[in-house]
């Protein structure tokens, strides 16, 4: 009898236990940019510091991307709720259509709610209930518009209760769980020189120090590297090299960005005739070539770039990677931590100098770097463009776009419902968005530049649909099609890192020496404003250039490095400069020089065991050797 009891107590232990199995709420966790294939959607990062991830994004210039794809286990059968973090993208705008409408299907069963149609922030919105098989699933995104819909992540789950959070600590914490990822950082390697920065600047850094001796880590938040000058943002490289009085800094610019970024004026006015010669030679060969802004996508050599960086072998290259922490101590980095955009897996790289080469000042930020961002006062800086009072104005992200004839007509729908709106006065009707296309000049190009960027596709499509379809002049446009609009877009202003010497306007204009010239900057002081054109009323689109001449003049080495960090390099458009000053050091040709530069000082760090501000102080001798001879091996 005591047997029977026992054996029936187990029976119901078991009972129980299976039971409360079956009940567990089972949460399955899908992030969209880690998709096995992505189809036609992009990955996304650019505010990934604000919102909390990477997400995917349907940019089908107005028709459907094709579908994203991938499986996941199903650990128990039964009914599962969906939720889908998205949102409706023009919701800010109170405008009435929603053209970032997709579907999620599951083993081909579409959903019964169609996404990304409610809320202007991102949110988990309900996609309705399913019953699912144990086993496999098959998960598909399928955009509806082409027009720039948006998925974060998918969250199953069997409780009719349960709601994913949406702030942004707590979804942290419930990624990292349920996506099964370490709390600690994978030890990604000990350094000489960490860059963190994957565009012409820190490229430059990169490869400058690791041909020098440097064991150098090189981080890149793209797939891709080039930053504006990748085939992604398509801004071509602007600024004069091989300058006196160190006509061979330049160099590795020149050999990496190679005679597709060469203007014939450009060409003209190079320095060295041979060289030029055989420049002009190539373009007008190639005439394409010279389409500087906005051209194809072989013109921004993503594959050259990429094969310069591999090729060194001092030189690690973590491309997909978003620096998001910082280590100090005593006022040095000690390491910075990066999250994969398509994983979400964390590294730590540990470093003897750092670089920031992001544009934003990222890492300065992350480890407390003095910074500012606006114009500053005329009472503080005495420059002769400076406002009266301080503002945040700043110059704005450009959102570039192209298109091309083709031989029959080609539709385009009608976008009046979400788009910006345009009339005969109001209209751009030309079939190239250039650098002029420039929107968010009011608003913080970091913690807004989703919104930036979102109003800026508005406004492309929506020019685009009325010269099109609309217009007194739509036959010329008939035959067009758009064939590029830019994603990410081209900034030229946010944060400027603090250094021992902050260059003002008069500086340049006036010509000032200082002991420590480095590069030469030969851009005019080149500011951008706001302006509405033809009575246009909303938030303006367009800039206008305003332009003071200057002579060829040297920038100091100490706008190079960070005053309240020893170890923190920058170059790129946050160096230590005003406003106005930043006008002629921001083009990449100029930014590129800058990384040759602090490479060059990065390897002397190394050799004589000292930071970027003793170069200044005692070693500025061996730095003016290393810009004499250069760094680059153009081939011409």
């Amino acid at each position: 009898m005591k047997k029977y009891f026992q054996l029936l107590l187990l029976v119901l232990l078991t009972s129980i236990t299976l039971s409360m199995i079956n009940d567990r709420p089972a949460i399955i966790f899908i992030e969209a940019e880690s998709f096995e294939n992505l189809g036609g959607w992009k990955i996304d990062q650019q505010s990934m510091d604000v919102m909390g991830s990477a997400y995917v994004l349907a940019h089908g210039l107005g028709k459907p991307v094709a579908d994203a794809v991938t499986t996941v286990q199903i650990p128990l059968a039964g009914k599962y709720r969906i939720w889908v973090r998205t949102r409706d993208w023009t919701a800010p705008w109170q405008v009435t259509g929603k053209p970032g409408r997709f579907q999620l299907s599951i083993n081909d069963k579409f959903l019964d709610y169609t996404l990304g149609t409610q809320g202007s922030n991102w949110h988990w919105q309900d996609g309705g209930l399913i019953r699912l098989k144990k086993g496999k699933a098959k998960l598909q995104l399928h955009d509806l518009t082409g027009f720039n819909g948006r998925c974060d992540a998918i969250v199953l789950t069997k409780s009719k209760q349960f709601q994913p959070p949406n702030e942004q600590e707590a979804l942290a914490k419930f990624r990292q769980k349920h996506l099964g990822l370490s709390k600690q950082p994978e030890n990604a390697g000990a350094y000489d020189l960490v860059v963190v920065g994957g565009g012409m600047a820190g490229i430059c850094t990169a490869v400058s120090a690791a041909r020098l001796g440097c064991k150098v880590a090189l981080v890149q938040n793209r797939p891709v590297l080039g930053g504006n000058n990748s085939s992604e943002v398509r801004v071509g490289l602007s600024g004069l090299i091989y300058q006196k009085p160190y006509t061979n800094l330049g160099s590795l610019v020149d050999e990496i960005g190679g005679v597709g970024h060469w203007t014939l004026w450009e060409a003209q006015q190079d320095s060295n005739a041979i060289r030029s010669q055989k420049i002009l030679d190539v373009i007008r060969k190639n005439p394409e070539k010279t389409e500087h802004n906005a051209g194809p996508a072989s013109n921004y050599a993503d594959n050259k770039k990429l094969q310069v960086v591999q090729g060194e072998k001092n030189l690690t290259l973590f491309l997909n990677t978003h620096i998001f922490d910082a280590e100090t101590v005593d006022g040095r980095i000690q390491s910075v931590t990066g999250r994969s955009i398509v994983t979400g897996k964390t590294y730590q790289l540990k470093g003897k100098l750092f670089a920031d080469c992001t544009g934003d000042g990222n890492l300065g930020y992350l480890a407390d770097a003095d910074f500012r961002m606006g114009r500053e006062a005329k009472s503080e800086t005495g420059e002769p463009r400076a406002p009266q009072v301080a503002d945040q104005l700043v110059m704005g992200t450009s959102v570039q776009w192209n298109s091309a004839e083709k031989e029959i007509g080609t539709p385009f729908p009608d976008t009046r419902s979400w788009a910006v709106n345009f009339d005969e006065n109001t209209a751009a009707k030309s079939v190239k968005g250039d650098w002029d296309w420039e929107t968010g000049a009011n608003r913080n190009q970091i913690s807004e530049i989703e919104q930036i960027r979102d109003y800026g596709l508005r406004v492309v499509f929506g020019n685009w649909d009325f010269v099109k379809n609309h217009s007194e002049n739509k036959a010329q446009f008939a035959n067009r099609a758009l064939t590029w609009v830019a994603y990410i877009g081209g900034k030229r202003e946010s944060r400027r890192l603090m250094g021992d010497i902050i260059l003002k306007e008069q500086d340049i204009l006036e010509g000032k020496k200082f002991p420590d010239g480095t590069f030469t900057t030969t851009w005019d002081i080149d500011l951008h404003f706001p302006e509405r054109r033809n009575g246009f009323t909303g938030e303006p689109f367009q800039s206008r250039a305003d332009m003071r001449e200057i002579e060829p003049y040297q920038v100091p080495y100490r706008c190079l490095y960070v005053r309240n960090l020893d170890n923190l390099f920058m170059a790129g458009r946050n160096i230590s400069v005003t406003h106005v000053a930043l006008g002629t050091i921001r083009v990449q040709r100029t930014t590129g020089m800058m990384g040759e530069v602090i490479g060059m000082a990065a390897a002397i760090c190394k050799k004589q065991d000292v930071f970027p501000r003793d170069i200044y102080t005692d070693h500025f001798p061996e730095l003016i050797k290393l810009m004499e001879k250069g760094i680059g091996n153009p081939k011409w």
